[in-house]
């Protein structure tokens, strides 16, 4: 996954490695148990889902400025919740064990009843992922010598392991959350030197060897279902869906227990460039824009990283910890903090320059931790540029808009929380 990048994208990095710890927001918990995994809906929502030890589930509804405790309500709490996959708001599936048996749970209004779908002696259920709201997708280590797969047809409220078959290779196991499904094509992790693959969801596997790296704990992919990194005792990469994994070197020590990446939310820069992973052996996450430059991007003030949220869209996601930590991340946006003190009020400012040609700067103030969104419209009131759409500490901010691609006329900005909303006429001259 190594990406060329031109000078302007590797300058838009140098900004952000001197701004990385201010995208990063720590979030309370409520909790001190060890939480194991982390689930951002792949609907656009403000909504996320995080699962842990004692039967611990939260969820929140505001991108984590306050998080539910919602659990109970069907699940024991001697129960142990490994990993956890939101559909939507009020929408999830939760699965854990309790000595040699699992469960798995899904609540359909927002965690107020929990009720159980699936059950096995014997089996642990790893991963869970669900598509479309309603075609979900399950994979439990081998009971009986075969691998427990499962499908479901309807939102994970019933499974079906029929037509699944793939034996176990001597005592192979998986791992908690290694599991990535871009429809068709599936990947999981085990302890064999291999990470499994569908190209068919799930119909045929073939093993995909992971040189000199014994677990595969964590994989993900990108929109185009070439690209991926697997997260092991050291990172990999491969270029073909997985056929072949070579080292992609990378800082810290420790089992990297999560990747993530997402496409830059900014004109001109390639898809998927930005990429993070955590590691077992500390409380740190690094980045990198598409390259082998790896950057401490944050450090957390105390426990251990578990598990990071998959994203593949420009939203918030959420790293968890083993102290019941939870850290949230907005994406770069080209944004930048201007003021360190703390606004009265919120505000949106006249551009400048203002008429331009062809980049003009918007400066805006927030008041308080807010969801923003600062869009641009032509005058017709279509959409054309969103240059801001994430979580913001209060301070003051500027965003610069790059309007190259677009002809001479009058057009509009907007921010936009849920405590005010402001527009402003600017003009483009050519």
């Amino acid at each position: 996954m190594k990406i060329l990048f031109t000078s302007s994208a590797i300058l838009f990095f140098v900004i952000n490695i001197s701004l990385s710890q201010q995208y990063w927001i720590e979030q309370n918990s409520g909790v001190t148990v060890q939480l194991t995994s982390v689930s951002k809906p792949q609907s656009f929502t403000n909504a996320g889902w995080i699962c842990g030890y004692s039967g611990t589930v939260l969820r929140t509804t505001n991108w984590g400025q306050v998080w539910e405790n919602v659990s109970g309500n069907g699940i024991p709490s001697t129960v142990s919740l490994i990993n956890i996959f939101g559909i939507d708001a009020n929408t999830a599936l939760t699965a854990g064990y309790q000595g040699s048996d699992t469960w798995v749970w899904k609540t359909s209004n927002g965690g107020a009843n929990w009720v159980q779908v699936f059950s096995q002696p014997g089996g642990f259920i790893n991963a869970i992922w669900v598509l479309f709201q309603t075609d979900g997708f399950m994979i439990g280590d081998p009971v009986g010598g075969r691998w427990s797969m499962w499908k479901s047809s309807d939102g994970g409220s019933t499974w079906d392991s029929t037509g699944l078959y793939l034996p176990q290779v001597g005592s192979e196991t998986g791992y908690n959350n290694s599991l990535f499904w871009q429809t068709p094509k599936i990947w999981f992790g085990t302890n064999n030197s291999r990470i499994y693959y569908s190209s068919n969801d799930g119909a045929n596997w073939l093993p995909e060897s992971t040189p000199g790296q014994t677990n595969s704990f964590a994989i993900w992919f990108n929109y185009d279902g070439l690209n991926g990194l697997a997260g092991c005792s050291e990172l990999l990469e491969s270029t073909n869906s997985g056929g072949s994994w070579s080292i992609f070197p990378a800082p810290g020590t420790g089992n990297i227990t999560g990747v993530s990446g997402s496409p830059p939310p900014v004109d001109n820069l390639p898809l998927n460039a930005y990429m993070w992973f955590t590691r077992s052996g500390g409380s740190s996450i690094y980045f990198s824009p598409g390259t082998s430059n790896w950057i401490t991007d944050y450090t957390a003030p105390s426990g251990t990283y578990r598990h990071m949220s998959l994203t593949l869209a420009p939203t918030g996601f959420w790293a968890v910890r083993t102290n019941g930590g939870i850290s949230y991340h907005t994406p770069y946006t080209g944004i930048r903090q201007i003021g360190a003190s703390v606004p009265q009020e919120f505000a949106l400012k006249q551009n400048y320059p203002n008429p331009f040609n062809p980049n003009t700067n918007i400066k805006f103030q927030i008041a308080k931790l807010s969801g923003v969104k600062l869009i641009v419209f032509d005058a017709l009131g279509r959409v054309i540029s969103t240059l801001v759409n994430e979580q913001l500490q209060p301070g003051t901010y500027e965003a610069e808009w790059d309007a190259s691609n677009y002809p001479s006329g009058v057009y509009f900005y907007k921010l936009i929380t849920s405590d005010y909303t402001e527009t402003k006429k600017m003009v483009l001259i050519k």
